[in-house]
């Protein structure tokens, strides 16, 4: 009995195209990750290193 793949077979150029936008969106996703720690501890300020023992 022979197994044929089922769904859409993508060529090499559109399997290429979709690792560049799957990189791309992930590193738009860390970005979006380092800006949003970047505002806390700007707002956070310099106090928060001066916690009591």
């Amino acid at each position: 009995m022979k197994h044929e793949r089922e769904g859409v077979v993508l060529s090499e150029e559109q399997r290429r195209r979709q690792r560049r936008r799957s990189v791309a969106l992930a590193l738009v996703l860390a970005a979006i990750v380092v800006l949003f720690y970047a505002v806390t501890i700007v707002k956070l300020g310099p106090q928060v290193m001066n916690r009591p023992l």
